[in-house]
């Protein structure tokens, strides 16, 4: 860091941790101001969260959904990027702790996102599989491949059903997304890749422990999902909360039990924590922020996303954690640091929600108007495509999607990094 600080000029610096949907709004909306921003995240690319799930199930390439920082901030004479490790804060030194040296700041903005949460079951945080990150997408795929292989060389019914049995724990846009993805993997590449095993052995759960799929969604659009869903062959389980798992077997509330051993965990997510503040910062695994995006307790340090916790009388639990609330709170920061006699209350505005199925299989909420269907399906392809930062990214999508809708011949089934689960492999 004494390469950084030597050169640091005689201005105002804005420290950023985390290049999500938030932290990278902001930087481009200070772009080519008078602040110095540094940007500092464990990674040196973006992801693209909502089309992980292609990357697991094989759909897409990591390179299509991951965008290098330094290519984003290279035209940017104000931004710097830092790839390192956050530690702590010293938030009465102004200081931040990395695992490569210290970063001196005069505003502090937290935009590191969330973590999977496990709601503190040990057995589950060990052995259950995630989809937050790449790696983790990686491990997905790598997962299900292996049971396809493992399944072709056994010779017993039972032992083939066993290698086949894939869980999917959480109802939200993610389980239902990686369902329906298994399902057509199911239907259109398990017979053909692999003429040892009959498809009919590969079975679909998808569990949530609430009445209906799509929290926050329209009971009609949930409804929807879950018919699609089953029309599909997976086999959908609510009121079900999950209660153990220990490797081979994953148990019920109701002591029910599924022989299983791959468990994909989406059940839900909690703030990305950094140490340094005092526990009165933090609700809930939340940064909590005023309306200004203010930390409650500390001057000069904000949150934005995931990690920051904002109250209001329409969201007393604070806004969702998903992409377009980040978005909308770092233009309104960006907005107040170019307008400081003027700030703005947040105000979320929400443009809907929406989750995709399968081919032709999707639900979008946009108010009081419920599509699904097609119309809905490429809605969803229209606006994630949008979305994704990058040219190349943009055409590499286009692609695989258009060659995938042709001939379902476009599914990545590489084992490249064979995955390791925490109680070993057969």
């Amino acid at each position: 860091m004494k390469e950084l600080e030597s050169e640091r000029p005689k201005r105002k610096r804005i420290l950023v941790i985390g290049g999500g949907f938030a932290g990278l709004e902001f930087i481009k909306g200070l772009n080519r101001t008078s602040i110095e921003i540094v940007l500092v995240d464990r990674n040196n690319f973006h992801t693209f969260q909502p089309l992980l799930y292609q990357v697991a199930s094989g759909s897409l390439s990591p390179d299509s959904i991951g965008f290098p920082f330094r290519k984003r901030i290279a035209k940017m004479p104000n931004v710097r990027f830092l790839k390192a490790e956050v530690n702590r804060v010293n938030p009465n030194e102004n200081q931040v702790v990395t695992d490569i040296g210290k970063v001196d700041y005069d505003y502090l903005v937290l935009a590191q996102g969330s973590k999977t949460n496990f709601f503190g079951n040990k057995s589950l945080a060990q052995r259950a599989m995630q989809l937050k990150t790449i790696p983790h997408a990686l491990d997905i795929r790598s997962e299900f491949l292996q049971e396809f292989e493992k399944a072709a060389r056994l010779i017993s019914t039972q032992e083939k059903s066993h290698a086949l049995n894939f869980v999917v724990v959480g109802g939200g846009p993610t389980g239902v997304e990686v369902s329906g993805a298994l399902a057509e993997i199911k239907r259109h590449i398990l017979s053909r890749d692999y003429p040892e095993i009959n498809p009919e052995l590969m079975q679909i759960y998808l569990i949530q422990a609430d009445p209906q799929l799509l929290t926050g969604f329209s009971e009609k659009s949930s409804a929807k999902a879950k018919a699609y869903l089953e029309s599909m062959g997976v086999k959908v389980f609510l009121n079900t909360p999950v209660k153990t798992y220990e490797g081979k077997e994953l148990g019920f509330g109701d002591g029910e039990s599924i022989q299983t051993e791959t468990v994909i965990w989406s059940a839900g997510v909690s703030g990305n924590q950094i140490e340094g503040f005092k526990e009165e910062a933090w609700e809930r695994g939340r940064f909590l922020v005023d309306a200004y995006h203010e930390s409650i307790e500390y001057k000069g340090v904000f949150a934005l996303g995931d990690i920051a916790l904002m109250k209001t009388k329409e969201n007393p639990k604070g806004h969702p954690m998903v992409a377009p609330p980040a978005i909308q709170q770092a233009e309104n920061l960006v907005y107040n640091f170019k307008h400081p006699n003027k700030k703005r209350e947040f105000r979320y505005k929400d443009k809907g929600s929406m989750a995709t199925i399968g081919r032709k299989k999707a639900v979008v909420d946009m108010g009081r108007i419920h599509v699904s269907g097609s119309l809905a399906w490429w809605i969803w392809m229209v606006v994630h495509l949008l979305s994704l930062i990058g040219f190349r990214n943009k055409l590499a999508v286009v692609f695989n999607w258009a060659l995938k809708y042709f001939s379902w011949k476009n599914t990545i089934r590489l084992i490249i990094r064979p995955y390791q689960r925490a109680n070993g492999r057969d």
